[in-house]
């Protein structure tokens, strides 16, 4: 069976799918996240096979084949998510691999799933609205499922690797306000600076001041939701020292300055 083909992704999109009782293929050049919502379906990537319900996601590395079929009337939530357009570990991705998640995890993708199917029921809305959905609705995704994975994941997945990339991810995302200190995040996972730095990219595919800043404006993303928090507040609650800074970092990333982008339709 002849894979779909898929054209160029360079941002992050979250869609409601349905799949039919007939198998088929699929391969792209993106990491996707695919979570059950209702029902339930089978995916076989690179040979490993596992049915997906509400209690399950897989995780599909970029260039895994992967055969699918849904069992009777299913819908998941499919995360699309190109490399280095949010900040996720590299080694997330490192296999192919079905996770539990939990029922944290579990209620954020049916919020999610009805933000999804009123932003596609509403194409008059705009590109913007549309825009801002799928970013902020990946973040809020690869934010969860990071920790998930951390937990549920098990020490083994991560005992090879050196660091455990969900630790360290909570560690940054509880001091984003702060200057980055290595010393203290090498401290934290018990290594030297070096060692630590070294480990580091292995894991993550950057740098730590790199991730860092990828960090600080996804979890900006989801804070501009937030009509009550002034811009100076995200800005120093995400750890840019003044407003100018912070919109000079989100412009470049994202395009829009943040008072701009907060005000695209929700």
């Amino acid at each position: 069976m002849n894979p779909h083909h898929h054209a160029p992704v360079t941002a992050p999109g979250v869609e409601l799918r349905r799949y039919g009782a007939i198998e088929e293929t699929d391969l792209h050049d993106f990491h996707q996240i695919v979570l059950g919502l209702d029902g339930a379906m089978e995916m076989t990537v690179d040979g490993v096979g596992e049915r997906i319900d509400c209690c399950s996601a897989w995780l599909i590395p970029a260039g895994a084949r992967h055969d699918y079929a849904g069992i009777g009337e299913n819908r998941q939530l499919v995360l699309d998510l190109p490399a280095a357009s949010l900040a996720v570990p590299e080694r997330l991705f490192d296999a192919a691999r079905a996770v539990p998640i939990d029922p944290a995890l579990t209620g954020l993708v049916r919020q999610i799933a009805q933000r999804a199917a009123q932003t596609a029921a509403s194409p008059d809305s705009g590109d913007g609205r549309a825009r801002r959905f799928h970013w902020d609705a990946s973040a809020r995704l690869c934010a969860a499922v990071i920790a998930q994975t951390g937990i549920a994941g098990g020490a083994a997945f991560d005992a090879a690797a050196g660091l455990d990339f969900a630790r360290i991810d909570r560690w940054l995302r509880t001091h984003l306000a702060e200057p980055l200190r290595m010393a203290d995040l090498a401290a934290h996972c018990g290594f030297g600076m070096r060692r630590f730095h070294q480990l580091f990219v292995e894991a993550f595919g950057e740098t730590p001041h790199r991730y860092l800043q990828r960090l600080r404006l996804d979890t900006a993303l989801t804070l501009l939701a937030d009509p009550r928090r002034s811009l100076i507040d995200v800005a120093l609650e995400v750890g840019f020292g003044d407003q100018s800074a912070f919109t000079h970092a989100f412009t470049r990333r994202f395009g829009l300055a943040p008072g701009q982008w907060r005000t695209l339709p929700q």
